[in-house]
């Protein structure tokens, strides 16, 4: 391997943005039936012996059962590869599939929007969630975690006067509460109920208001289990003595008014940023929708693949049970993410909200706490960019390296168990990463 200049197995391999190269036969001996070597798409030149090691991180019994893959970004050779083609549990690193689903589907500047319409009887009108958990009860001027946010203040003021120009002389003393876009479970049987009361999931519904955290402001709130009363609570608080219930809209009901989410692109930095569950599912559900696959979760199956395949990855080894990979159902395999983020890192894939999104290590979003790129492996902070994730039976780390050496290499770790794995072991992910910055273009697949 060594004097095959730090190749794998037969040969060095490459990889592209949207694919593996293709795999060229290559006889330069006379030797019997030669293996076939896959090769860059354009020639690239000829590399040192690779000789660092990353053998004792990788080895770290924190890890339990390691898959990975690092490849250089500039010229897809593969660096390392540890049953990296085999799809497992991502936990949140399926953010990313997710986030690139929604940007194909709907580009950076589509918005969510929220409707009010008139209703078939007299006082009645019919709020209509779409889709976007980032609409606040908060005051307008006052921000809840989600920046720019829509605010139901503003939405209720902007019906008021719709509703008195369209000659209406009867108070409003009825909401009805349309939450039909999203439709079937809204909790999954594999995720964990204590999501809602560490604050980082809500039931999934079509209709809600700061993605039902008790506390819009904070982003870790204990969330409720009836998103869609709490925002028509919420929304009847600007109609003294109205109604809720719920229902749907009629199907010639005339807009009243309307408010819009931030932009996908917006969205999906945030959703990255701060791997936020909600927007996730949110965007899942959505995709799904749009490609006519359905609206429960099980459409997302053939919703988000088929949202994907324009991309030109293969899609075929995924599994998809969610938007925001809390399901330890959820398979991947690491080469999917590899090849998407190089992709997006050349420019190939017109999705640079994804790379603005990745949290930096030890600075910004999920990598920003303490406890995260710590101890040896801080020489790394602020040189790595990835995806984090967390579920009882893995901890994944997916993203982007800008190498010691001036190498920047895209990587995926999976440290995976058939038993709840401890904290520590995203320390261990950190330090292996670390390696793998440290090592740079000479990594070793040893």
């Amino acid at each position: 391997m060594l004097l095959a200049g730090g190749s794998l197995a037969a040969g060095a391999a490459f990889e592209s943005p949207t694919a593996l190269a293709a795999s060229a036969s290559a006889t330069p001996t006379p030797t019997p039936t030669p293996d076939p070597r896959p090769v860059a798409e354009s020639p690239v030149p000829a590399n040192g012996i690779r000789q660092c090691s990353v053998a004792d991180a990788a080895s770290d019994p924190l890890l339990h059962t390691l898959q990975a893959r690092v490849v250089n970004a500039q010229t897809g050779e593969l660096l390392y590869d540890r049953d990296s083609t085999h799809p497992a549990a991502t936990a949140s690193n399926l953010k990313l599939i997710t986030a690139a689903a929604a940007l194909e589907t709907f580009g950076p500047d589509f918005r969510i929007s929220t409707p009010v319409m008139e209703g078939s009887d007299p006082g009645t009108i019919v709020l209509v969630g779409q889709g976007d958990m980032t609409l606040s009860r908060m005051p307008s001027g006052q921000e809840s975690v989600y920046p720019g946010a829509a605010h139901l203040d503003a939405l209720a003021a902007a019906v008021q006067k719709a509703w008195t120009a369209a000659g209406h002389t009867e108070a409003i003393s009825r909401i009805i509460l349309d939450s039909s876009a999203f439709t079937g479970e809204t909790w999954l049987p594999s995720w964990d109920t204590k999501g809602m009361r560490e604050g980082y999931q809500s039931h999934v519904t079509a209709l809600q208001v700061d993605a039902d955290r008790f506390y819009p402001a904070n982003e870790y709130s204990p969330r409720g289990s009836d998103p869609v009363s709490r925002a028509g609570e919420a929304f009847a608080s600007y109609f003294p003595g109205a109604t809720t219930s719920l229902g749907t809209a009629p199907e010639d009901a005339e807009q009243l008014a309307a408010v819009e989410s931030p932009p996908v692109s917006a969205l999906v930095e945030y959703m990255l940023r701060y791997s936020d569950n909600m927007i996730a599912e949110s965007l899942g559900r959505l995709v799904a929708i749009e490609e006519g696959a359905g609206s429960t979760f099980a459409a997302l199956a053939d919703g988000i693949p088929a949202a994907l395949d324009p991309i030109g990855i293969d899609t075929s080894d995924l599994t998809i049970v969610d938007g925001s990979g809390l399901s330890a159902l959820n398979a991947v395999p690491n080469s999917y993410f590899t090849k998407l983020l190089r992709g997006i890192e050349l420019g190939e894939i017109d999705m640079p909200s994804i790379l603005e999104g990745l949290p930096v290590a030890g600075e910004t979003g999920t990598l920003r706490y303490d406890s995260r790129f710590s101890g040896d492996a801080e020489v790394a902070t602020g040189h790595v960019r990835a995806k984090t994730g967390w579920i009882q039976t893995a901890y994944t780390l997916s993203g982007v390296i800008d190498a010691d050496d001036g190498t920047t290499l895209i990587f995926s770790i999976y440290a995976l168990g058939d038993e709840p794995l401890p904290s520590t072991t995203a320390h261990a992910v950190d330090m292996l990463a670390t390696g793998f910055y440290r090592c740079g273009n000479t990594l070793s697949n040893m």
